[in-house]
């Protein structure tokens, strides 16, 4: 079943206010939210791997999808360690990535990306959800960080936004190999509000 947009009729200049509603509403609070993201990525150069104890970022460098996954699951770890009885990480394919265990409507979708501003989803994103696939619309969780370079030796979260988006607002590539999906300007700005950007 298809949730309720929340910006149904309401004009694009009054979308940041809807936001801004939207995200008071919600029981994460945003300073927290930062803390744990910017903590939960740390984390992972203070954790050493195997017998030897390898550490990622100097022994191991991994691509941004193992990063993002590393991100993922730590913020997931970290907010269910703080608040066992109110949140959890995923358990099913039908689960967002953080489940409210009270309301279900205030789970929230994680998207990474090593892109300095925008997030993506794959195609399915821009498709209404099945009856037993994960809903598309909701809060959503959009975290920027940097690749490691030559030059970038110890990447950083670039930004962090939170907000609410639609299943339409996410725009599938139009060749039809592509599996990509991405979102308009008017939307990222508007719709993900941002808590923490390193410039």
């Amino acid at each position: 079943m298809s949730v309720f947009s929340p910006y149904g009729g309401i004009p694009e200049d009054k979308w940041v206010e809807r936001t801004k509603r939207l995200i008071r509403q919600h029981p994460l609070d945003m300073k927290e939210v930062v803390d744990i993201c910017l903590g939960s990525w740390n984390s992972i150069f203070d954790s050493k791997i195997g017998l030897k104890g390898f550490n990622i970022g100097k022994d191991i460098v991994p691509k941004p999808q193992i990063m993002g996954f590393f991100l993922h699951e730590l913020i997931a770890l970290e907010l269910s360690s703080r608040y066992p009885e109110e949140w959890r990480g995923e358990d099913t394919s039908d689960d967002k990535d953080l489940v409210c265990i009270a309301n279900s409507k205030y789970s929230v979708e994680i998207k990474t990306s090593s892109h300095p501003s925008k997030i993506f989803g794959n195609r399915s994103y821009a498709q209404k959800a099945n009856e037993n696939k994960k809903e598309k619309s909701g809060y959503y969780l959009a975290i920027n960080f940097q690749k490691f370079t030559k030059r970038i030796k110890e990447p950083k979260i670039l930004k962090i936004r939170f907000g609410w988006l639609d299943h339409d607002d996410w725009l599938a590539q139009k060749a039809a190999s592509g599996q990509q999906a991405h979102l308009s300007p008017a939307v990222e700005s508007k719709k993900l509000l941002t808590f923490y950007s390193l410039e």
